[in-house]
Order: structure tokens, then C-alpha cells, then sequence
């Protein structure tokens, strides 16, 4: 049996378990996956207690993913450059990786019809997904610029991912929010966002507010979940199938 979990705070509103059930339903799995609220501070003890209790794995949100990342024992390159996980494996070792990345890169590409290389791409905030974002893009050749209120860790995103800060003149034409949904924008920046040709939110459903703030059309992140779903998804599968191969 596949046994696998979400973490975090809050998780009652995630479209995760139902996402990770339906992927188990159509691979002929036997298996369940349940949401699981963590406080800030408790994910390393609850990681090492599911890995105790036998499960597959877990994915991981908000505000645990750094936490997440420091438990881990293994990483892919994309978690090491993120420094923050969303998905773990519990195989040989606690291994991590972050999804987010292509999660979002894949869902521009359907909304553009088109690789995202070459683009002029904006990121809202600098935290894990963001981070995770800005190394898929930079693998992917976009042109990234980062927008946040502390200069310093603006500056510190730029020069580990080689994006650039925020450009008021000549603003990106695509811009990717992952900001919480209680952040509010200054009005420079909500003119500008207005005038983009395509902003998404990497919040979804009720928590998706972004539109209402900025007053137009502002893409949900249920694509992007869903994107990032299927590559946890994948990474378990994956990993399970290299674990009963040794």
C-alpha cells in the first residue's frame, strides 16, 4: 500500500488529496493520501515520524518547506537550490525535491501555447516557491526579474538564480505572484501588473484574491497545482520503482 501525506498549516482547503487519490486510482494503486496540519516548528519531528510509520512519502506546503529541507537526508538538485522542499521520499534515505518549479513553468507554457524561453518573466516574492521557480526558469533560458519589499533578499534571489531586481521602467510582460494571499501591492506596482499581458497567482480556489486586488483578470493557480501534483507524483513512482530494483 502507497501510504502518503500533505503537510503544513493550513492544509483543510488543499486540493492535493484529491489530486494524489485520483493519480493512485488511475496507475491501479493501492494507496491513500491524507492532509495533515503541521505548525511552523513541528515538521521535522512529524517527517521523521511518518517516515517511522511507514510511509511512501509526502508533499509539503506553507511554512514548512525550509524545515522540510532541513530534514532531509538526500536532494536533488532542484530542492539544494531552493534551498526548500515540497515533495519527500522515503527510501533508502529522506530524499527531497521541489516541484514548484515546473509545476509553474508548465503551466505558462499552456496558457502561452509556447516554451517560455526567451520571455521576460516577473516573480512576486522570494521565498521557496519562488526560489524553485526562478531556478526552473533560469534552467529554461527566460529572461526573470524579482519583485519584493526587502532589497537585500531581492538582491541575494538575483544573484544565486542570475535574474534581476524589479525593472519600474520596462516591467516584465508575464508575472508570477507567490505571495501569500493577505499581501497587499503598492499602487506603482498594481498599475504595472494591470498593463501585463499575463499575471498568475500560485494561490487557487478561495485563496486566489489577486484579481480582486489588482481589478483584472488574474490566472489561479489550480493549473500550476495540478503540474506539480503529477511530478510528485512521478518522483514517488519513480523512486519506488529504483528501491525494489536494488
Amino acid at each position: 500500500m502507497m501510504k502518503l501525506a500533505l503537510i503544513g498549516d493550513p492544509v483543510e482547503h488543499s486540493a492535493s488529496p484529491s489530486l494524489q487519490r485520483g493519480f493512485l486510482e488511475e496507475a491501479g494503486i493501492d494507496g491513500d493520501y491524507l492532509a495533515i496540519r503541521v505548525p511552523s516548528g513541528e515538521g521535522g519531528r512529524t517527517i521523521r515520524r511518518l517516515r517511522e510509520d511507514g510511509f511512501t512519502g509526502c508533499n509539503i506546503t506553507y511554512p514548512l518547506k525550509e524545515e522540510a529541507f532541513e530534514a532531509c537526508e538526500a536532494l536533488t538538485d532542484e530542492g539544494r537550490r531552493a534551498q526548500a522542499v515540497n515533495t519527500i521520499f522515503f527510501g533508502h534515505q529522506t530524499l527531497g525535491t521541489i516541484t514548484d518549479g515546473i509545476g509553474a513553468r508548465t503551466a505558462i507554457e499552456a496558457l502561452l501555447d509556447e516554451p517560455v524561453a526567451l520571455k521576460r518573466i516577473g516573480v512576486l516574492g522570494y521565498g521557496a516557491s519562488a526560489r524553485a521557480i526562478l531556478a526552473e526558469l533560469h534552467d529554461t533560458d527566460a529572461y526573470t526579474f524579482v519583485w519584493g519589499r526587502d532589497a537585500d533578499r531581492v538582491s541575494a534571489a538575483c544573484n544565486i538564480f542570475e535574474a534581476r531586481p524589479w525593472p519600474p521602467e520596462n516591467p516584465p510582460e508575464i508575472v508570477v505572484s507567490t505571495l501569500p494571499p493577505e499581501a497587499r501591492l503598492p499602487e506603482e506596482l498594481v498599475a504595472q501588473l494591470r498593463a501585463a499581458d499575463l499575471v498568475m497567482d500560485a494561490n487557487y480556489g478561495s485563496r486566489a484574491n489577486l484579481g480582486r486586488q489588482l481589478g483584472r483578470e488574474v490566472v489561479s493557480g489550480d493549473a500550476m497545482l495540478e503540474a506539480q501534483a503529477r511530478a510528485s507524483f512521478d518522483f514517488w513512482l519513480a523512486h519506488l520503482d529504483r528501491v525494489s530494483n536494488t
